[in-house]
């Protein structure tokens, strides 16, 4: 049996942040609206989420908004300019 375990832990780690966008959770249910919106299109495509990126936008950008997740530039997250994220849709 290893030492760790799962109730005693590794003493001496030391913790590893949560990795981004990933905490804090939306307990007062500030962006559900979004949220459904981007898993009905989901749904909708056969989960191709590509085809539903204007609504992962809109959620990223409710939960920037909200101070639920830090403020950056949506270009960092993976959208391009409006011109872009249109072509890349429409095809």
């Amino acid at each position: 049996m290893s030492a760790g375990g799962a109730f005693g832990g590794n003493r001496g780690a030391r913790p590893v942040p949560p990795e981004k966008g990933v905490f804090p959770l939306d307990h007062l249910h500030l962006c559900d609206l979004e949220k459904k919106d981007y898993i009905d299109c989901l749904k909708s495509t056969g989960h191709k989420s590509e085809k539903c990126r204007q609504f992962s936008k809109k959620y990223l950008e409710c939960r920037m908004q909200k101070n639920l997740m830090a403020k950056q530039d949506m270009s960092e997250l993976g959208f391009g300019k409006e011109g872009e994220l249109q072509t890349s849709t429409d095809e």
